[in-house]
């Protein structure tokens, strides 16, 4: 496996290993530089969404970054203000204005339950579902998919979808390993996408990572990420420092032994917890 290497989705469509996530970064072009510069050291998945309102820095990076856009797989999700047909209809269509693109290779549902549709939740989703498969219908998406969905959203979901999401990316790291909304994913043969990979760098207060990470001449980050890769899941390491963006793909050159993984997996947690969704004041 190599930072080139991709994972197959649901609907064939072919999705990187690694992603580079953009969560907390500005609209500004410091972002806009980090971007252009995670795809010319490797990356090809860019990792957005409208609630982090910086589509618009995301997409000049990746613009001024010189690839061609066929060779690119650039993420964004839906905002919990937009859960219905017509609005999320209006949000597709005002987040490729923002990126600058023509299309947006996988366009996910942000959150399961926004405050403001929670008590239709299941209706809003089923009818924000429905522009979404239009949308893709029309080219304006290549693949779907949710992020922050349990077993229980899921299922809502798929009483009356007609195309099964593709990712659900969900907080996943060694301190929450979320295995009933995994075993739900694999159950669809649904890519399980690990957002704050690294915990938010809580991880990092771990002890006996670090001891790991001095066997293998690695950086606890990078132990982390390449443990997420060899639980199939697809890690989302954001960072705003330029020397980090190479660090954190320097993970293809090792492999931790299943002994190693297994401590790894003990760490559950002890660097946080998710909080529920279904309770979240947004």
């Amino acid at each position: 496996m190599g930072l080139d290497d991709f994972y197959k989705l649901n609907d064939g469509n072919e999705i990187p290993v690694i992603g580079f996530g953009t969560w907390q970064m500005p609209n500004d072009d410091h972002t806009a530089e980090i971007v252009e510069y995670a795809i010319k050291n490797g990356y090809r998945h860019i990792d957005t969404a409208a609630a982090y309102k910086n589509e618009e820095s995301v997409g000049k990076g990746i613009k001024t970054s010189g690839i061609a856009r066929e060779d690119l797989f650039v993420t964004t999700k839906l905002g919990n203000d937009a859960h219905s047909y017509d609005l999320a209809k209006k949000a597709i269509d005002d987040s490729l204005e923002r990126l600058g693109l023509d299309y947006i290779d996988l366009y996910l549902v942000h959150w399961p339950n926004p405050l403001k549709f929670r008590d239709h939740w299941q209706e809003a989703n089923a009818e924000t579902w429905r522009a979404m498969e239009e949308a893709q219908a029309e080219g304006k998406i290549k693949s779907l998919g949710v992020s922050n969905f349990m077993a229980r959203h899921l299922d809502a979901l798929l009483e009356t979808a007609k195309v099964i999401p593709t990712v659900n990316q969900i907080l996943l790291n060694p301190s929450e390993m979320q295995p009933e909304t995994v075993a739900a994913n694999m159950e669809h043969g649904i890519l399980s996408e690990a957002y704050s990979p690294l915990g938010t760098g809580k991880i990092f207060e771990i002890e006996e990572l670090n001891e790991i990470a001095e066997k293998y001449g690695k950086t606890p980050a990078q132990i982390v990420l390449r443990w997420s890769l060899q639980h199939d899941f697809l890690p989302l390491p954001k960072t705003s420092t330029f020397e980090r963006v190479k660090e954190n793909v320097d993970i293809f050159d090792f492999e931790l032994s299943d002994e190693d993984m297994k401590k790894i997996n003990q760490f559950e947690g002890k660097a946080g917890r998710m909080d529920n969704p279904d309770e979240k004041d947004f």
